[in-house]
């Protein structure tokens, strides 16, 4: 019988899935550093990684009567996530801790340096922090070490300087959060008319600096009052009568904007479009006599001010469509615009299923029914299961008898599903020397096979090149999932020889994706010159749990900003259409 838990003590802070799953992965760096056997550190990699993904609060389960069944987390492992649930602390992590310099682990951040080379770096030369590594780098110190160059150098500095610029910029997705629980307060204030996000934001890019807040009012005092006073608010910069700056605690500053409603569409306008776009906008307003700012159209030779309460009047009055805000970044969007060449961009209504999808068969969370279901009341017409190959090692991939007992259960659950439908695909490891995890005659039974790369991007642009042309041209191969392996914030993409890539796409059929995690890749740049050299593309979540299989929204939301419309898209097709591209 599972012991009770003891609940956390008073004064204690409840450890969350995300601080379980970031000392676990730190156990298993400093495993590594110390010079330790590669399988435990893989091990707590394991454990860490599906505590993000749980769905449920574990340290919570923990202390309850009935823990949860983490995969990897033996009698071991397991003991010590309940040591953390019940104390917020962990004994060896301590222990391990007094072993490994904390200026060790941050050298981790660094992009392309890892536990070994940290280890030799600490050995061989005495570095112990970030700096120390900056100015042995910028010395010319490192070259001397085996496995080290000039060109390892020049990458550790660039990698240095991408994280002190990372620092101050928010994810997608995480920008979203925070604005969704601003505005769910702020809309409840009398008078408000309309309020949304504008800026980065709204025109959906990658990542987000300052985030701002747009509203039409009357009288903003008790708006503007009502966030200044929110307690999710560090410190207020300054409140006026037409605009308040915030900084949020452990978050980004805020710009809340007001404007009465009959100039909500200009003042939208200006806070929307990139600084380039509102620029290319007032040159065409001076065109036609006409002095454009968020107040509204000032007409030159009288004076007068001339109101838009509605985006469309805006550009309307300069002889132009309504520019979607995905677009509005001085990229051709005006001149299109002027020649009546705007694409009609996907909408995630059009999108009829899901491409990438994993189960607690290999690295996810949830079962295959689960996510099916939760597929199912989203809309979706279908999904693609996409368990790992096995030679991705921490996540568990299939090896082939599993794969057919798979195959067996979609079977069973396509029957009780129906019209639903559960595809079933693999995500394959394209390995080191090209080769796929699958031989032929197993790709060749799977309904959808995506090939990715996760291993071995050190090497050189020509083999990282040829390895993803390898995949495309394979005859089984029908998806190359994330091709730039890059992770917003986190990971930098891989240098690969893109006309190449496309032009083999292009010729083979095979479908690039545009991956709404956190990876959020292909971007919207290499998507744009995908569709232009004749690739077709399909937008993904690469959820690993129901609550992740929103994050094709954010797929769809790249595809905008590619300009691509639903037939570059290939799942805007229904199951049977997507499989008749193969």
């Amino acid at each position: 019988m599972p012991r009770p838990r003891s609940a956390p003590r008073s004064g204690d802070a409840v450890i969350t899935n995300a601080e379980l799953a970031r000392i676990f992965n730190e156990i298993a760096d400093m495993l590594e550093i110390l010079g330790e056997v590669v399988y435990k550190a893989v091990a707590y990699r394991r454990v860490a990684d599906a505590v993000e993904r749980w769905p449920e609060d574990v340290a919570a389960r923990y202390r309850s009567e009935d823990p949860p069944r983490i995969p990897g987390a033996g009698a071991a492992l397991a003991a010590k996530l309940a040591e953390l649930a019940d104390t917020g602390r962990l004994e060896y992590h301590e222990r391990l801790r007094a072993q490994v310099p904390v200026g060790l682990l941050d050298m981790l951040r660094i992009q392309g340096v890892g536990p070994r080379t940290v280890k030799l770096l600490h050995e061989e030369l005495g570095i112990g922090s970030v700096e120390e590594l900056r100015a042995a780098a910028e010395s010319g110190a490192l070259r001397g070490l085996k496995g080290l160059s000039a060109r390892t150098e020049e990458n550790i500095l660039a990698g240095i300087a991408r994280i002190e610029q990372r620092s101050t910029r928010l994810l997608v997705h995480e920008a979203d959060a925070l604005v969704a629980g601003l505005l769910a307060e702020l809309r409840e204030v009398r008078g408000v008319r309309r309020i949304e996000a504008a800026g980065s934001l709204r025109r959906r890019r990658a990542t987000i600096g300052d985030l701002d807040l747009l509203a039409a009012v009357r009288d903003p005092a008790q708006l503007i009052s009502r966030l200044d006073a929110l307690p999710a608010v560090d410190r207020v910069l300054s409140a006026g009568t037409d605009k308040s700056s915030i900084v949020l605690r452990d978050g980004p500053q805020v710009d809340l904007m007001v404007c009465p409603p009959e100039a909500w569409g200009t003042h939208l306008v200006h806070f929307t479009g990139s600084a380039d776009h509102n620029i290319a906008l007032r040159g065409r307003a001076l065109d036609r006599g006409l002095s454009l700012s968020e107040k509204g159209f000032k007409v030159v030779e009288t004076g007068e001010l001339l109101l838009a309460a509605e985006e469309a009047e805006v550009y309307e009055r300069l002889d132009l469509p309504w520019i979607p805000p995905e677009l509005r970044e001085d990229d051709g969007e005006i001149q299109a615009a002027e020649a009546d060449a705007l694409p009609v961009l996907v909408t995630r209504a059009e999108i009829r299923g899901d491409t990438h999808v994993h189960s607690d068969w290999t690295d996810g969370v949830d079962t295959i029914e689960t996510m099916a279901r939760a597929a199912r009341a989203l809309g979706h017409e279908y999904m693609v299961l996409t368990d790992h190959s096995p030679s991705l090692g921490i996540t568990r991939g299939l090896p082939p008898e599993r794969v057919e007992a798979q195959r067996e259960e979609i079977g069973r659950l396509n029957r009780e599903l129906a019209p639903f439908r559960i595809l079933h695909g693999t995500e394959m490891e394209i390995r080191a020397d090209g080769s796929l995890d699958y031989p032929d005659e197993l790709l060749a039974r799977y309904d959808l096979v995506v090939a990715s790369i996760h291993t071995g991007r050190g090497q050189p642009t020509e083999q990282l090149t040829r390895r993803a042309i390898s995949a495309i041209e394979n005859p089984h191969v029908d998806v190359l999932a994330h091709p730039t392996g890059r992770i917003v914030n986190r990971r930098d993409a891989l240098a690969l020889e893109w006309p190449r890539v496309f032009e083999a796409a292009a010729r083979t059929g095979t479908l690039l994706e545009m991956n709404g995690s956190p990876r959020l890749d292909l971007d919207e740049h290499l998507a744009r010159a995908a569709a232009r050299a004749g690739a077709r593309l399909v937008v993904a979540s690469d959820a690993h749990r129901t609550e992740e299989l929103a994050q094709l929204d954010y797929a769809v939301s790249m595809a905008r900003r590619a300009w691509l419309t639903a037939d570059q898209v290939a799942n805007s097709r229904d199951a049977s259409g997507l499989l008749a591209l193969r």
